[in-house]
């Protein structure tokens, strides 16, 4: 055992420490205020705490509140701190888990004959703010899986020691702080002390590890920052959400309803909605038109067979709704989890030539996925959903040219949408744990190379997941910003050498001989529920104004002007602009207000002297009166401004 250890930096350097020094160590050589905001550190590539002994050479990266990992560091010690707070108050609670999410943590909790309601938060909060001054360090304790039960027994935690029973003996792991100590693979904080600005923001039922037939715990969420300012910047834009939230607005627009009769996580589109949708899917029709796309339709349902044969049945079975069944009692189907396995059905339905391929087929096909109740929530996670998919069966040879396509479509698809700043996610396998994937290494190893090799080519702003790949395949998630800062996933693009092999699919190449097609699979809104949701919520109900459903209301100042405001409205409507007349008993002024509630891009105010010289009064939401003009101009306005939106320069 030598006295030095070497830690390579990640700028390259490699500097001598002595054995047994630890990464604040590290980050106390460079300077004093980088140690002050040490929250974790990557040492060879794995999050740890910062301050446990090195005693190897090492690659080092300390992490600080600009890393995700040192955030979610910060918000894993928080929901230790809370659960500390929370037996101050509570004594005798059983404690399930509490992990740090992608916005602060929560802790799901028994509190066995007591209750906890939103009044509580306050006093939970205000002791955590307490104890977190005490900077009391976080200590971490390997002990045998014999003292983890005994520990959890004498609590009568029955949760800790359910979880405790899955795990190896000499792999488990303890950590305290202060009074409290918790059953943790870790990592965490060196001490409380970065903690400095909490907020417990809600309480909601959660089932014991997501089964409905378990006990419902109380979750409670929260989210901490190292500084006063940033909390306060987080709750305003956390009220601003709370405006722009797709539920809300959603209903105020009349774009989609739930029905307890109809069932939890099963949409209904208005028909303002059902409009909206349709112009959504008849902008992607006209560039997956462009670009060689045929469309298909498939059933709601496919045999059981189907699926056994995709493998999605051994993945996903359990999960899915129960089987329908027929009189014939050697027949049983299932509602359609995925597109992609009627689309290898359909590839097959004859011989195919080389000459053929790339074959591209499009469907807004609707899919069934049995969620938890508790994981429902409006339209960004249901149970009924369509997908913008297409499936291209092409030549291996193919494969790069076609991805880089796709990756076209994507973009052009989220520029027209004002999605302005995303990053694409590389989802790989995971390396260690292959066995939850389908296929052969060598086909695994080409499909990633593609990829890669296609991002770089596209001049993508990509980063690597390792364990993020779908179960025959890597794919390319592109992850999108929303005017909120906050990060949704939603186009996708797979490439797939199994399901071809799977279904036996083949193509008579120039060699006259039967070769395997590569599939590649994507799907550039993801789902058609989940993007309008995103879409509602980034742009605030503010849709762009080739999507709006009525692009302008007019607004008579007196019902002496109705038979006017019908004339203009024909005239608009003949040109294919969408709108209404607001003809109700109402002073002008309350009629712009509501139409501006109503986010109608266009006022077109008519009295006495529009109806005279056959003109419109327009005011645009948010740039306000833009004077009279000729209905003609008010057209060529509106086309132009719809010119602009769709175009790709």
């Amino acid at each position: 055992m030598g006295d030095k250890i070497n830690v390579t930096l990640p700028d390259g350097s490699v500097k001598p420490f002595n054995y047994g020094s630890s990464a604040m160590d590290v980050a106390l050589s460079i300077s004093e205020g980088l140690a002050r905001n040490v929250l974790a550190a990557k040492i060879n590539g794995e999050v740890r705490d910062a301050v446990l002994p090195l005693t190897q050479d090492v690659s080092l990266q300390l992490l600080t509140w600009n890393d995700p990992e040192g955030k979610s560091t910060l918000w894993h010690s928080s929901a230790h701190l809370m659960a500390e707070a929370l037996e101050f108050y509570f004594p005798g609670i059983k404690l399930a888990i509490g992990p740090p999410i992608a916005n602060g943590f929560y802790y799901d909790v028994d509190f066995m004959e007591d209750s906890f309601t939103e009044k509580d938060l306050e006093r939970v909060e205000a002791k955590m703010k307490e104890l977190a001054k005490e900077k009391m360090p976080f200590i971490r304790k390997e002990v045998s899986k014999q003292e983890a039960l005994n520990y959890f027994t004498e609590k009568q935690d029955p949760y800790k020691l359910e979880l405790i029973s899955a795990l190896e003996d000499g792999n488990i792991t303890f950590y305290s702080q202060g009074n409290f100590t918790d059953l943790c693979r870790g990592p965490h904080l060196p001490d409380t002390g970065p903690i400095k600005a909490v907020k417990l923001l809600s309480i909601a039922g959660a089932y014991w590890r997501g089964d409905e037939k378990n006990k419902q715990l109380t979750r409670i969420y929260g989210i901490t920052f190292p500084k006063a300012s940033e909390l306060s910047e987080y709750l305003e834009k956390l009220e601003e959400a709370k405006k722009r939230d797709h539920r809300k607005l959603g209903k105020e627009l009349e774009l989609f309803t739930f029905s307890q009769k109809v069932g939890q996580g099963l949409p209904l589109w208005l028909p303002k909605g059902a409009a909206l949708r349709d112009r959504l899917e008849q902008f992607l029709k006209t560039a997956q038109r462009a670009a060689g796309y045929q469309q298909v339709i498939t059933p709601h349902i496919g045999n059981k067979a189907l699926y056994v044969t995709s493998g999605h049945y051994d993945k996903y079975g359990a999960d899915s709704f129960q089987p329908i069944r027929t009189p014939d009692p050697d027949e049983e189907f299932y509602l359609k989890p995925m597109n992609c396995p009627h689309h290898c059905e359909i590839f097959k339905s004859r011989p195919r030539s080389y000459k053929e391929l790339p074959a591209r087929f499009a469907e807004f096909g609707t899919v069934y996925r049995y969620e938890q109740s508790g994981e429902l929530h409006g339209l960004t996670r249901v149970r009924g959903f369509t997908q913008d998919d297409a499936h291209i069966f092409c030549t291996q040879d193919q494969v790069k040219e076609e991805f880089k396509k796709v990756i076209n479509i994507v973009l052009y698809v989220l520029k027209t949408l004002n999605f302005d700043q995303f990053k694409a996610q590389i989802s790989l396998r995971d390396t260690e744990n292959k066995e939850k994937y389908i296929g052969t290494e060598e086909n695994w190893q080409r499909a990633e190379q593609a990829i890669i090799e296609a991002t770089e080519e596209m001049g993508l702003d990509t980063f690597i997941a390792h364990g993020e790949a779908a179960f025959y395949g890597p794919k390319l998630d592109f992850m999108v910003q929303d005017a909120l800062g906050r990060a949704w996933q939603l186009g996708t693009i797979q490439v797939d050498y199994n399901l071809p092999e799977r279904f036996e699919l083949e193509y008579i190449g120039a060699d006259n001989q039967k070769h395997r097609p590569v599939m590649i699979h994507r799907a550039p809104f993801g789902s058609m529920e989940r993007f309008v949701a995103v879409l509602i919520e980034h742009c605030a109900g503010d849709f762009p104004l080739w999507l709006t459903s009525d692009q302008f209301v007019l607004l008579p100042v007196s019902e002496k002007y109705n038979d006017y405001a019908q004339k203009v409205l024909e005239l608009l409507n003949n040109s294919d602009i969408r709108g209404l007349i607001d003809d109700r008993n109402e002073k002008v002024g309350k009629k712009i207000r509501d139409a501006e509630l109503n986010k109608h891009p266009f006022m077109l105010i008519v009295g006495e002297k529009e109806a005279e010289a056959g003109t419109v009064s327009v005011r645009q939401r948010g740039k306000g009166d833009l004077g009279s003009v000729a209905v003609e101009e008010f057209i060529a306005i509106v086309e132009q401004d719809i010119k602009n939106e769709l175009s790709t320069n």
